[in-house]
């Protein structure tokens, strides 16, 4: 049945493609083919026309788009590398000032403190997998949980829209954008597709700098539980299996198709089948995160956390965009 939901996102993410192809507006295409399968997935989703015995399997979205990330990996340039020692920069001090002013603005307006730690780490560090890693340690709730993983989701859905539009009204580069996004948007796969939506470039850019900020989820997960004063060792709750869900270990499938690329083992024809097969799979990935969201959670939030996941979402991202700025881009 995961093979029958992964032929449903590659009809749809083929659907998105003809879409972009066939609507011309003024000599452009107006319809970048993610945002049409993200939409597609989304409302497909919330008008009932996705049979209720199909959403487990449509919601396996991850393991096309990890392989589509491992083979844009043949995309790799050394210019793209430039961009990641001072993405370090954007990335500790959005880190720093974003998880202190969300978890400050949460318990300002009420919010319980684990509730709020999580709202505060699933923005800055990796959206649901920062919370599904944090909240054992720190003894969260899972009614919790889920508000923390349900605000993030639908804020990292709103920056997926809007972000693209946002970096071409101010004629970003590519490489700035990339930066920008990989700072600034919550989940890996969001990301990914919010990159890739601006262009290829920024979608390799926003790809690297993402992955570097996923490494500091263990430390900053470490660091919250022995903040928040939890009776048991950090150390002792944080076992192998989790670790090992949270490495991002296809990071080496991508560093290793970036190596044979520039050592020449790939030709020009391999590359480009290698991006186009990357690229397909990637949207295939957005249909599902489409397929994934439910509006309906909106309600079942409450207003306070959604608002403060959607204000924290703007205020990492203005640090980002004003770093990204600052720095100079190019």
């Amino acid at each position: 049945m995961i093979l029958v939901g992964w032929i449903v996102m590659a009809i749809v993410a083929y659907a998105s493609m003809l879409i972009n192809r066939l609507v011309v507006i003024n000599g452009t295409h107006p319809f970048e083919a993610i945002a049409v399968g993200v939409v597609l997935g989304a409302l497909a989703r919330n008008t009932g026309l996705i049979p209720p015995r199909w959403e487990p399997y449509l919601k396996k979205f991850e393991m096309p788009l990890l392989w589509g990330v491992v083979l844009l990996g043949a995309g790799f340039t050394t210019e793209i590398a430039r961009a990641e020692p001072l993405s370090l920069i954007v990335i500790f001090v959005t880190m720093a000032i974003g998880y202190w002013f969300i978890y400050f603005l949460a318990r300002r307006v009420g919010l319980p403190k684990k509730l709020s730690a999580l709202l505060s780490v699933g923005t800055t560090i990796c959206g649901g997998s920062a919370i599904a890693i944090t909240a054992p340690l720190i003894k969260a709730k899972e009614e919790e949980t889920s508000y923390a993983v349900s605000t993030i989701v639908i804020a990292a859905f709103i920056l997926l829209i809007t972000l693209p539009f946002l970096g071409k009204v101010m004629n970003l580069s590519q490489t700035a954008f990339g930066v920008w996004a990989g700072t600034s948007v919550h989940n890996t796969p969001q990301t990914i597709g919010t990159g890739y939506m601006y262009g290829d470039k920024a979608g390799q850019v926003a790809t690297m700098v993402k992955l570097t900020r996923n490494m500091f989820m263990i430390v900053v997960a470490l660091f919250v539980s022995l903040w928040i004063g939890t009776q048991e060792s950090a150390d002792k709750k944080l076992g192998k299996k989790a670790i090992l869900k949270a490495f991002p270990w296809f990071l080496f499938g991508y560093i290793g198709m970036a190596i044979f690329k520039l050592l020449g083992f790939f030709t020009p024809q391999g590359i480009y089948w290698f991006l186009k097969s990357g690229k397909f799979l990637i949207l295939m990935g957005m249909v599902g995160i489409g397929f994934g969201t439910d509006f309906r959670h909106i309600k079942k939030l409450g207003i306070k956390p959604l608002m403060v996941g959607i204000v924290g979402a703007i205020v990492v991202t203005a640090i980002s965009l004003l770093m990204v700025k600052s720095i100079g881009f190019h």
